[in-house]
């Protein structure tokens, strides 16, 4: 009822003109699905179809709209980045319910926003007879969502720069503090889809001189540059067993939980923001430490009997789930409870803010691990006047408590949607676990789902639940949560 009160201070139609660019550059995705059932010979080829012009003509329509003003501010640039990523699942899903996969709505809504989200989660019981349209549209719905709908829209949209652009940019990239590289934030958005599409270029090539066939190098490129973790086959990683598709993939998974800030800067020559940037020291001293608990877990387990044992492996499995790819290990259900709490921090964590990765960021726990120094320090020296520095500059103070408020609303949503999943039937270690497994978009499971995160057997409402926990973990909670407060519609 809030929104039909104050409607009259919403560009509504504004917003619905940009759903319906959004829309239509999601039919011209669907396209690649469609031209590959083509090549395969593929029923779905004409399904595709209706698809795509369902899409676009809803789009179209979308777009007609004649708003009377083109501004947008904050509030506009919230409500407008909720609804893409809801709409655009809406739409992506249609696929899934027509194109020979026979999901019920629930599931087709879930493995969509599973795709955006990159959570990498699917309700799929087996690959085997999917349509290769419908494993790469998933793979290509992962790859739209690792970067961002709304900022793949800025880049490709110019006139957003003008239209509440980077109240935009602000709302959906994740990370603390949003820097500029480019004085307009189109040119930002540029910027940043060009290093994300050359990194996937390149792992697509040096994939495709594997064992791996033509499309499925394209489908793990996709979902690894995306660190999303959807898989070709039922067998995953057991089928690729080969050491140097595990090395390409540990790179290009440690590359996207980068901020792709520091890639770009240094793709243009300044390798010394990256040398000196903490966030990345932190990145790669807890992927170390990691890897060494890991091994240690192993070797007290019993199960190192090859060089790759205690090197490649404990490392892949770091750096996959540290990045929030989820990509296991074939024997990853057996390395024991330790192994899983070391699981369970990484999934929290999560890479570093401006990248592709899920959970709460290493530099918000930065900032949470030098505010609890400083405040013991004040303890013994209470005149005595801290700041928490990152690179060398001090932090300000609300950005401080704002990351404080951010982890202890993280917790919250956790408790409340595993309360919720409990309810619905789920035994409590599974239903927290894929709760927090969702909002971290890490898509890995328990005993129910496994640890390859089948959701076939979870009841419909937790799905819908799951689906809401990976959006607001994925738009970092406070873009989510804030429409439904009454502050955000009040003038």
């Amino acid at each position: 009822m809030a929104f039909f009160r104050h409607k009259s201070y919403i560009n509504v139609r504004m917003l619905l003109r940009v759903i319906g660019w959004l829309l239509m550059i999601e039919a011209l995705f669907m396209l690649v699905p469609c031209v590959t059932g083509l090549i395969y010979g593929e029923n779905s080829v004409m399904q595709f179809l209706v698809c795509m012009g369902i899409t676009a003509g809803c789009g179209m329509a979308m777009v007609s709209l004649k708003p009377k003003s083109r501004e947008m501010g904050k509030r506009e640039a919230i409500l407008l980045t909720g609804l893409t990523w809801v709409i655009l699942s809406m739409f992506g899903m249609l696929p899934f319910l027509i194109c020979g996969t026979h999901l019920s709505v629930t599931d087709a809504f879930f493995e969509t926003m599973s795709g955006f989200t990159t959570t990498g989660a699917s309700v799929l019981n087996s690959l085997e007879g999917v349509p290769h349209s419908i494993l790469l549209w998933r793979c290509v719905v992962q790859w739209v969502g690792g970067l961002g709908i709304i900022l793949f829209t800025l880049a490709v949209v110019p006139m957003l720069n003008y239209q509440g652009g980077m109240q935009l940019f602000n709302a959906e990239v994740t990370g603390i503090t949003h820097d500029k590289l480019r004085p307009r934030v189109s040119y930002t958005a540029q910027g940043l889809w060009f290093v994300y599409i050359c990194l996937t270029t390149l792992l697509i090539i040096l994939l495709s001189f594997s064992e791996m066939s033509l499309f499925d190098a394209i489908c793990y490129g996709l979902s690894t540059m995306s660190t999303g973790g959807f898989s070709n086959s039922d067998m995953s990683l057991t089928e690729l067993d080969n050491l140097y598709i595990k090395i390409i993939l540990l790179i290009f998974m440690f590359l996207g939980g980068v901020n792709f800030a520091l890639i770009y800067k240094a793709a243009r020559g300044d390798v010394k923001s990256a040398m000196r940037n903490d966030v990345l020291k932190w990145y790669l001293a807890i992927i170390g430490i990691c890897y060494a608990l890991l091994c240690l877990n192993l070797w007290k387990r019993g199960m190192i009997d090859s060089l790759d044992d205690w090197t490649i492996d404990p490392l892949f499995q770091a750096v996959s789930i540290l990045s929030s790819t989820g990509l296991t290990e074939p024997d990853f259900a057996d390395w024991g409870p330790e192994a899983v709490v070391v699981l369970i921090i990484m999934m929290v964590m999560g890479a570093c803010a401006g990248s592709t990765s899920g959970g709460a960021k290493i530099d918000r726990f930065i900032i949470l691990f030098k505010f609890l120094k400083n405040e013991f320090f004040k303890m013994m020296h209470p005149s005595a006047v801290t700041t928490v520095c990152i690179n060398g500059k001090g932090t300000p103070n609300p950005i401080v408590m704002k990351t404080l408020a951010f982890l202890f609303l993280y917790v919250i949503v956790i408790m409340t949607g595993g309360t919720i999943i409990v309810l619905t039937g789920m035994p409590l270690k599974d239903s927290f676990f894929i709760c927090l497994s969702a909002i971290s978009n890490t898509g890995l499971g328990t005993d129910i789902t496994g640890v390859e995160g089948n959701y076939a057997l979870v009841p419909d409402l937790a799905k819908w639940v799951l689906s809401f926990v990976m959006l607001t973990g994925r738009l970092e909670l406070y873009t989510i949560l804030l429409i439904f407060t009454t502050s955000f519609w009040k003038k």
